[in-house]
């Protein structure tokens, strides 16, 4: 192209595209060539920048849509979210894209859309924190898998997994763990029961049983209270198990309450301080 007919294509206005996104895939390179000619002399922020890129962003939707297509198997909500990030990678393809470089629009932006969708995965797919190290792994781990069964017939063992992959039998084994961390089940998932018919996950987990966290109180308070006196222990007894007053003990014993309290609160610090020292 002459600096002339540079000139030319850059004052030329752009023509108005009603649907740009229903545009063939040819026609939509040809147009995409004009369109970022234009963006580069435009300011941005004008009315007229803001069309050009609107404009290439919807006219090459079907790259994304393409890159989209290798995530088939995912459900249609995912293939939604599939959609939606691929577009971010193409609208950074569009900013970045320079046609001095003489490629392609469409294969400098396929790598930017992959790459935004393959990141979304990473980020997002694992249902729990896993290092990036065995996420990779686990990838290796499930193609490793698939190979070996085709070639043996059977599931590999641990042993021959770690040969093809070139890694220690604790790695394949860690990978393996990983893997459990990428999909998780919801609580309110059903599953079948012979007996009951269908029950929640939720129903088969134990709960804390807070009486748990009494027992080593118990262990450690039964010497204790061993060690007290007759008089001691009786009135342990009468206040905590029998929950009597400490007016209703006096009664019984022909003491004052005032009596009562203070032997209550020696015997109590004695085992207290008893507790903190065995701990």
């Amino acid at each position: 192209m002459t600096v002339t007919e540079a000139v030319e294509t850059r004052t030329v206005v752009l023509p108005e595209i009603a649907d740009p996104s229903k545009i063939a895939p040819k026609d939509a390179r040809e147009l995409s060539k004009l369109f970022f000619d234009r963006l580069a002399v435009l300011e941005e922020g004008t009315p007229e920048y803001q069309y050009a890129r609107n404009t290439l962003i919807e006219m090459n939707i079907t790259l994304v849509r393409f890159a989209a297509a290798r995530f088939r198997s995912r459900s249609q909500d995912e293939m939604e979210d599939i959609v939606q990030v691929g577009t971010i990678g193409l609208i950074k393809a569009i900013d970045r894209f320079d046609l001095t470089r003489e490629v392609e629009f469409t294969s400098f932006a396929v790598p930017y859309i992959v790459g935004e969708i393959k990141r979304f995965f990473r980020d997002t797919s694992w249902a729990v924190h896993v290092p990036r190290r065995l996420q990779e792994a686990r990838v290796q781990l499930a193609k490793a898998t698939e190979e070996l069964r085709s070639r043996l017939g059977r599931t590999p063992t641990v042993k021959e997994l770690s040969q093809l992959m070139c890694l220690s039998e604790e790695e394949v084994n860690e990978a393996r763990l990983a893997s459990n961390g990428y999909t998780s089940s919801s609580l309110d998932a059903t599953l079948s029961s012979s007996d009951d018919g269908e029950a929640a996950l939720a129903h088969f987990i134990g709960a804390e049983d807070t009486a748990l966290e009494l027992v080593e109180d118990f262990t450690t308070l039964a010497p204790l209270l061993a060690e007290l006196d007759d008089r001691e222990r009786h009135i342990i007894h009468l206040r905590f198990v029998d929950e009597l007053t400490q007016a209703q003990i006096g009664e019984r014993l022909g003491v004052t309450q005032m009596h009562v309290s203070r032997l209550l609160s020696r015997t109590l610090a004695k085992l207290r301080e008893g507790m903190l020292t065995t701990r």
